[in-house]
C-alpha cells in the first residue's frame, strides 16, 4: 500500500470518526469515503519559486462566508500541465515566515471537483519546502476546504491569480 493510499485512508477515518470532522452526524453515518483521482505522478513537481518582495502589502483573501483573511504573497510557481503553461502563487502568514498555503481553482471545478476550488498546504505532504525557494508540489494531496462539507465553515477562496485554465486531475474530487 502506497503512502498516498494510507494517507487517504487516514483522512477518511478522521472524517467518519473524529469529533473535529466537518461532517454532520448524518453525513458521518452515510460516509463511505472520499472520492479521489487515481495517483497522477505527472502532477508531482519540484519547482523553484520566484520569491516576491517582503515589502509587498498583505492581501485580504475573501472567504466563503463573506469575511476576509490576511495573507502575504510569498512566491510564484511556474510549471506545465499537459503541455500548457500554468502558474500559482504561494501564500504565507501575514508576517511572511510560516504556514505555506496554495489555494487554487482549475478547469475541473464545479464538474469533477468542488466548485470553489481546492487547497495545497504544508500541513500535508502536498507542499514541501526543499530549500530556501524550492518546493515539492504534489497535487495528489490537493483537498477540499471544510466548506465543501458544511456551509457553517468559513474558507478562503482562491484569488483570481490562482485560477488555472488547465485541469488538475489529481487529489480529492467533489464531495457527494
Amino acid at each position: 500500500m502506497s503512502y498516498l493510499t494510507r494517507f487517504r485512508a487516514e483522512v477518511d477515518t478522521f472524517l467518519k470518526h473524529s469529533p473535529h470532522s466537518p461532517l454532520s452526524r448524518e453525513q458521518k453515518h452515510n460516509f463511505k469515503g472520499l472520492s479521489y483521482y487515481d495517483e497522477n505522478k505527472a502532477l508531482v513537481l519540484e519547482l523553484e519559486a520566484e520569491l516576491l518582495p517582503l515589502a509587498e502589502p498583505v492581501v485580504e483573501m475573501q472567504t466563503s462566508t463573506g469575511d476576509t483573511r490576511l495573507y502575504r504573497r510569498w512566491g510564484r510557481l511556474h510549471f506545465q500541465v499537459d503541455g500548457q503553461e500554468a502558474s500559482l502563487t504561494i501564500y504565507s502568514d501575514p508576517e511572511g515566515d510560516s504556514g505555506f498555503f496554495l489555494p487554487f481553482k482549475d478547469a475541473t471545478n464545479g464538474k469533477e471537483t468542488y466548485g470553489a476550488g481546492r487547497y495545497l498546504d504544508d500541513h500535508r505532504p502536498a507542499l514541501t519546502q526543499l530549500g530556501p525557494s524550492r518546493f515539492r508540489v504534489d497535487f495528489n494531496y490537493s483537498y477540499n476546504p471544510y466548506c465543501a462539507y458544511s456551509e457553517s465553515y468559513s474558507c478562503p477562496l482562491p484569488p483570481a491569480e490562482n485560477w488555472l485554465k488547465v485541469p488538475i486531475r489529481a487529489g480529492e474530487k467533489k464531495f457527494e
